[in-house]
């Protein structure tokens, strides 16, 4: 049994004529005759009474003709879904993000994501930039929103997506929150709540060697992974931190964040978009077009 019989069988079920049901299938009637008969030979059953005044569907040909059309509708979805998945309106992909990306970034490219292909399912995942590299590199995340610079060796290419600026961030009852700005150099006696050193390598490398360079030798009084975790531990009292300033959005009134007067500035930071060029899906190139479209001044 072939698709093209289904076919055949439901133009020949509307027409009830041979000669007019092969004039729309563009085909000779005797092939269609035969191909008919070899269909109600393979089924064991009659599907066309054969009148003197035409054709008529047996009670199993109303079956068949039911199940035909069901069949050939299945075939049409399936062909218009490897369309769709081969230009990436269907399938999956998987999205991780850093926590910060969530501030503006994220809710923006998925909106947009959500409104432009429907038919993709749709997973994210929160984690470390480290470990989100790590899951892209072993193929078990298809794109990721990591933090910018990442300074570990990585075979992921990194895209520029949203250019950040570190603040300070104190207790809303810190003497330092009275100050409209603040320097890096006045922060030696100031205790800081820190990135993770193993979890967050590089936002801890970049931060310490920024202290270093004006002369600081950090006093460090707690370590911590996620920006909403750092910015709770300042708002506790427990110390100062440098964070993103996109995290103004989310400091609460507890936490107050100052601008840096000698932040170096060679040392840009922000969120990436991380790929692997030899390894992008359908869904994922899809997703990095619009995220490169959102954002067309980001530079690679």
């Amino acid at each position: 049994m072939e698709l093209r019989q289904l076919k055949q069988v439901l133009v020949l079920a509307e027409t009830l004529n041979f000669h007019r049901a092969a004039e729309r299938l563009h085909m000779a009637q005797p092939p269609l005759s035969t191909s008919i008969r070899k269909l109600e030979e393979e089924l064991g059953v009659t599907l066309f009474d054969r009148l003197p005044t035409g054709l008529r569907l047996t009670p199993a040909g109303e079956v068949v003709l039911r199940n035909a059309r069901r069949a050939l509708f299945y075939s049409e979805e399936l062909r218009r879904a490897a369309r769709e998945g081969e230009a990436g309106e269907q399938g999956l992909l998987r999205l991780g993000f850093v926590g910060s990306a969530t501030y503006s970034m994220m809710p923006q490219l998925i909106r947009s994501y959500r409104r432009q292909y429907p038919g993709v399912d749709l997973t994210i995942e929160e984690s470390t930039t480290a470990e989100l590299l790590r899951r892209l590199e072993h193929h078990s995340l298809d794109v990721a929103l990591v933090r910018y610079p990442v300074l570990e060796p990585t075979d992921a290419q990194l895209t520029l997506l949203q250019h950040d600026n570190f603040m300070l961030a104190v207790s809303a009852d810190s003497p330092l929150a009275a100050r409209a700005e603040v320097a890096l150099a006045s922060l030696a006696d100031e205790p800081f709540i820190m990135y993770s050193r193993a979890m967050v390598p590089s936002m801890y490398t970049l931060i310490t060697h920024a202290l270093h360079e004006v002369g600081v030798k950090p006093r460090i009084a707690q370590h911590a992974v996620q920006v909403q975790t750092i910015l709770s531990l300042v708002e506790s009292g427990l110390g100062v931190a440098l964070v993103p300033g996109a995290a103004l959005r989310y400091s609460g009134d507890g936490v107050r964040l100052l601008p840096l007067t000698d932040w170096p500035a060679r040392q840009a930071v922000g969120i990436a978009l991380a790929t692997l060029p030899d390894a992008v899906t359908a869904t994922a190139a899809n997703f990095i077009a619009l995220a490169r479209t959102l954002v067309p001044a980001a530079p690679d």
